[in-house]
């Protein structure tokens, strides 16, 4: 396999990222809706260029996933970040979430000053569950029916990752 590179997401990249979102198989796994816009998309990389993080990784010139890092803004919270990610449906189980995951918390720990990174998953997603657990995260509890998917309530782990504490 070619090299992937991660870098911050592009103005440009925001049809390659929203055609991700746009497959079943992702957007089933995230919070996001079917038939996303180009202009929410538009609107969201923007935002998260403002107030947080947008990593991609590119394999042979082609965004393959995406990385969205939001720091807390509450004053009390600010060494915490959520994130959610996601990677082009025809690429999983190729190292491609795991590149993103590992720059997302070299960044967030080393250069953010963020020392708590969380995130939920649903529980029937063992592939994503267990790549969080090989990079320091854990499961801190469980939320049944936590959303809307597909017509019935999933239930989803809380998982984080606390700095120094793998």
């Amino acid at each position: 396999m070619t090299d992937i590179t991660i870098r911050h997401s592009e103005t440009h990249d925001v049809d390659a990222i929203r055609q991700i979102v746009a497959h079943p198989a992702v957007y089933m796994n995230t919070l996001q809706q079917p038939f996303p816009s180009h202009e929410k998309w538009q609107q969201r990389l923007e935002r998260l260029h403002e107030q947080g993080v947008s990593l991609v990784a590119e394999l042979d010139g082609a965004v393959v996933g995406h990385l969205a890092l939001h720091p807390e803004q509450n004053p009390r919270r600010r060494h915490a970040a959520s994130l959610g990610m996601m990677v082009d449906a025809s690429h999983h189980g190729r190292g491609i979430g795991g590149r993103l995951l590992a720059a997302a918390i070299e960044l967030a720990e080393n250069w953010l000053n963020v020392t708590r990174l969380e995130l939920t998953v649903f529980v029937d997603n063992p592939a994503a569950i267990a790549l969080y657990e090989k990079h320091g995260f854990r499961i801190e509890g469980e939320a049944p029916d936590y959303a809307l998917r597909d017509g019935a309530y999933a239930s989803v782990y809380q998982m984080a990752r606390i700095k120094g504490r793998q």
